[in-house]
């Protein structure tokens, strides 16, 4: 049964206490290497003025309250594959990275799941391909894109920044230089000439947070309170002042910004295996990323429960009910009040942002573990059905549907009038156990099929 509830928040604003954390704050500044790559030799360990005061900033979710809302953007009544090129290879259940595009729309860029970054026009031409470090599992996160350079994390554990003209690699901080990251998932976000990215850690399970230096990949601040692995990237809003990001335990994290002091944790209801020596319990993982909107953060969990929660204090405003775990990140129409989710229940739903109230719900035959995206008039969701949908937002009716070739756990990102996808590979495993990619993953560009 799905249904709001308005009871207190379970484990809100608990204290972990000092000493429980793996590592201690940090205050790095090493410099960021650059070599090993082929074509990369004699890197610059600085941007210089390649971002100062640059205004032009592309971010996973299309900002830092990760609202997934394109408003100026339409998507078309029909629409067609213009083109596509294989782009993952690797089974993995995390959803794949986005596509990203510059601020001025003319170059799009696809990260892989085999350690490639590619940049395409809107037509279709391939510009540039870069390989990276990040040759196993590539990457999941998106890139940020700040002027001319583009930073994006790796499976690797290691954090790129490439030139969006060319892909050369920038610079490359490495693993080491951040405690020794098994790897980042998250996407980076910036702001005010600093990245902030998460990274996640396997021995034991935990997460870091971090401030980046741009110029050079140097890192600047960190905290290392969170537990679980975390993959969900970091929301920002600047009129609550606060920077927020979920983990693998369950909880969300929330730091005041831009102090970086740490304000408030909320727990939600983790009821399963203790996992680094009892820190946490599984079960109530997050792993899409919190949407700010209106002074509250909008996020689900493994406990079945989409939330609502206070930013101020982390309360528990309101909790939706569906009949499975939720891993996709939300997308908000912040004009409206509308909040649309999606879960492994194979629902789309829209909520009611202040109340929780169900407005509409489609079944999309899969599950829902990419991020959803909302336009003027419509909802974009990928499927575990190997289709992406168009939803009439006021009602949830399917517009259309278009069929793939793998599940799509991307995001669906619309500029002017295409829309930009990506989707996993199907893989076949053998007797022994062997992985064999049957179809790879493809990248998409529709436009409207008239």
């Amino acid at each position: 049964m799905r249904r709001p509830n308005n009871s207190p928040a379970p484990g809100a604003d608990r204290d972990r206490g000092p000493g429980i954390s793996r590592r201690r704050l940090l205050g790095v500044s090493g410099a960021a290497a650059a070599t090993g790559l082929a074509g990369c030799a004699d890197l610059p360990t600085t941007l210089g003025d390649r971002i100062d005061g640059s205004d032009d900033v592309s971010l996973f979710q299309g900002g830092l309250r990760r609202l997934g809302y394109y408003p100026d953007e339409s998507v078309p009544d029909s629409v067609a594959v213009n083109w596509a090129f294989p782009l993952n290879y690797v089974w993995h259940t995390a959803a794949k990275s986005s596509p990203v595009p510059t601020p001025d729309g003319e170059t799009i860029l696809f990260a892989g799941d085999t350690g490639w970054v590619y940049a395409y026009a809107p037509t279709g031409e391939l510009r540039w391909s870069t390989r990276t470090g990040a040759t196993e599992l590539g990457f999941h996160g998106s890139a940020a894109v700040v002027g001319d350079t583009a930073y994006i994390g790796g499976y690797d554990g290691d954090l790129y920044a490439l030139d969006v003209e060319s892909g050369e690699i920038v610079w490359r901080t490495r693993s080491d230089e951040l405690d020794g990251a098994l790897a980042i998932g998250s996407s980076p976000a910036y702001h005010d000439g600093s990245l902030y990215v998460v990274s996640e850690f396997g021995s034991p399970s935990t997460g870091t947070i971090w401030e980046i230096d741009p110029d050079t990949g140097d890192p600047l601040w960190s905290d290392d309170r969170m537990w679980g692995q975390p993959h969900p990237s970091p929301t920002i809003d600047l009129e609550a002042g606060r920077m927020l990001a979920g983990s693998n335990d369950g909880v969300v994290y929330c730091w005041e910004f831009p102090s970086l002091e740490f304000a408030w944790e909320f727990q939600a209801e983790a009821d399963g295996e203790e996992r680094a020596d009892g820190a946490f319990r599984e079960g109530a993982q997050i792993k899409g990323t919190v949407a700010a909107h209106d002074g509250y953060g909008y996020v689900g969990s493994w406990d079945d429960n989409f939330y609502c929660l206070d930013l101020e204090d982390g309360a528990l405003e309101w909790a939706f009910e569906t009949g499975r775990s939720i891993m996709s990140n939300p997308a908000v129409d912040v004009d409206e009040d509308v909040v649309y989710m999606g879960s492994d229940d194979e629902y789309v739903y829209a909520l009611d942002a202040k109340s929780g109230e169900e407005l509409w719900s489609t079944d999309v035959n899969g599950r829902v573990i990419g991020a959803l995206t909302v336009t003027a008039e419509t909802v974009l969701a990928g499927s575990y059905d190997s289709h992406l949908y168009a939803l009439d937002k006021e009602t949830g009716d399917r517009n259309w549907r278009v069929e793939n070739r793998g599940r799509v756990t991307s995001a669906a990102v619309p500029v002017d009038g295409r829309i930009y996808y990506a989707e996993r590979a199907v893989v076949s495993t053998d007797d022994g156990g062997e992985e064999t990619t049957e179809v790879p993953g493809h990248a998409y560009c529709l436009v409207g099929d008239e």
